[in-house]
């Protein structure tokens, strides 16, 4: 048991998460700072960002980068979307079904192609870029707020990739995959209360 404290801190993380999402919230800030904000204060993004790093970085090789890279570029395509008025059904659904597929991708350790891999990547972007397009504050700069939650991105989707590295040591590998599986829960959560 000498894995208990790392056990539960990582699972003591993870729910913290349960927290309810305060991202669609219209919060304020202006232009860069609301838009750096906007993934940071909304737990559905904090984790689906930071839980693609983690995930990314238990593929390995070129996904860990590739997974990451390809979620922003994605996401910045559903921000613009939003910003040009086209609708994107079941938004909030989607993204809380990406906390429940991540957190399960990472609690099962799970090994998909790379391509594929990047696909789920990008429509999970696509459902997170239209939600932080559809909550431009009115008086924000679209390219200073998307600069922002574009760096938030990288650096959550890095946060992440640190932590599974630090997690790598093959006793680490359970409070990274019990932190996984309280993730899918939290997810579960939000999809039961969208």
């Amino acid at each position: 048991m000498r894995n208990l404290p790392g056990i539960l801190a990582a699972t003591a993380a993870f729910a913290v998460a349960a927290s309810p999402a305060f991202a669609h919230t219209g919060m304020g800030g202006n232009g860069f700072v609301a838009g750096f904000a906007h993934p940071l204060f909304g737990m559905d993004h904090l984790l689906a960002m930071l839980g693609i790093g983690i995930w990314g970085a238990q593929l390995g090789g070129r996904a860990s980068w590739m997974v990451p890279a390809s979620f922003v570029g994605v996401m910045v395509l559903g921000a613009m979307l939003a910003l040009a008025g086209a609708p994107l059904p079941m938004v909030e659904l989607g993204i809380g079904g990406s906390v429940l597929v991540i957190g399960g991708l990472i609690a099962f350790g799970a090994r998909l192609s790379l391509a594929l891999a990047m696909g789920l990547a990008g429509l999970f972007a696509l459902f997170h870029g239209h939600a932080h397009g559809t909550e431009l504050p009115g008086f924000a700069h679209p390219a200073a707020f998307g600069a922002g939650f574009v760096l938030a991105t990288a650096l959550l989707h890095a946060a992440g990739f640190g932590i599974a590295t630090a997690l790598r040591a093959p006793a680490m590998r359970l409070p990274l995959r019990l932190g996984g599986a309280a993730m899918a829960v939290v997810g579960g959560s939000y999809l039961i209360g969208a």
